[in-house]
């Protein structure tokens, strides 16, 4: 019976990646080899799995492994967070758990996309609310991020603490219960709950209206929704609200607030251009 059969994609895998890998990278002596890269006897040692049993792993027999195991295997193998998924998925049939690794910022390719939405209010936040990119439209109708010290720019602190955020809400309630519902259910899917305990503690003292919406462990879902806002310049205007994913970041989200009609489009590009004619007066001056 052949090593790895044809439909054995999961052992076709281990035996490719184990082949790219260079011995003398982890310190194995430069003897003569048969084939390329580690030999099964190195990986499992490396993983702490019997030789025995890594084999059948490559060969398709003995049941489906354990996340534990293909964690160790993973590990073993040096494999990015993408072949750690695609392993698990061939595996197991699914995603591995998320590991929260925490980032800083968005990359150029990231911000350039905001920019490209010119009239059209869009940023990014993280899975605690903070706001860390945003394009010209969100600060000319939402928020002026880049006015505030970067402590500042979160989402759930300006909802529950700022007045003049509270105040343009048409229904403060209900987006206040929203955003709650909704930060919960990211901290979990980011795999921060832990990291997030001290955020959750600073704003039940902050507010006594989050404690009171926190202690409801409501569990919701970014989808579409309309934001009705009063602008203190513009006057109302409605907005079609958008959450999307950050391919390979699960620690970020994009936010699209897409005006919902010709009027409320029109009262951006105001909003945007007097912005634009402000700041150009500041910097003659």
């Amino acid at each position: 019976m052949a090593d790895i059969q044809e439909d054995n994609r999961l052992g076709r895998f281990l035996k490719d990646r184990r082949a790219k890998l260079d011995p003398a990278a982890f310190g194995i002596p430069l003897t003569r080899r048969r084939t390329p890269g580690l030999r099964r006897e190195e990986v499992a040692q490396r993983a702490n799995v019997s030789v025995t049993w890594y084999t059948w792993l490559e060969q398709g027999r003995g049941g489906a492994p354990s996340a534990d195991v293909l964690d160790r295997v993973s590990k073993a193998l040096m494999l990015t967070d993408v072949e750690r998924e695609h392993l698990y998925l061939i595996g197991l049939g699914r995603a591995p758990d998320v590991r929260y690794q925490p980032q800083q910022g968005v990359s150029p390719r990231l911000q350039n996309v905001l920019d490209a939405l010119e009239q059209t209010p869009a940023m990014i936040r993280t899975h605690t609310w903070d706001v860390v990119a945003w394009n010209r439209a969100s600060s000319a109708v939402l928020t002026d991020y880049a006015s505030l010290p970067p402590g500042e720019r979160n989402i759930l602190r300006l909802i529950f603490s700022d007045p003049r955020v509270r105040n343009i809400q048409a229904d403060w309630e209900s987006v206040a219960r929203f955003v709650v519902g909704a930060f919960r259910a990211d901290v979990v899917r980011a795999g921060a709950a832990y990291e997030t305990t001290t955020l959750v503690e600073e704003l039940c003292q902050l507010s006594p209206d989050f404690e009171r919406l926190w202690k409801d462990h409501d569990v919701l879902a970014s989808d579409d929704l309309t934001k009705r806002l009063k602008h203190p310049v513009a006057g109302w205007m409605s907005l079609e609200c958008s959450t999307f994913a950050v391919d390979g970041r699960a620690d970020l989200a994009m936010m699209v607030y897409h005006p919902a009609s010709a009027e409320d489009r029109e009262k951006v590009r105001a909003l945007i251009d007097a912005q634009h004619t402000a700041r150009s007066s500041a910097s003659r001056d």
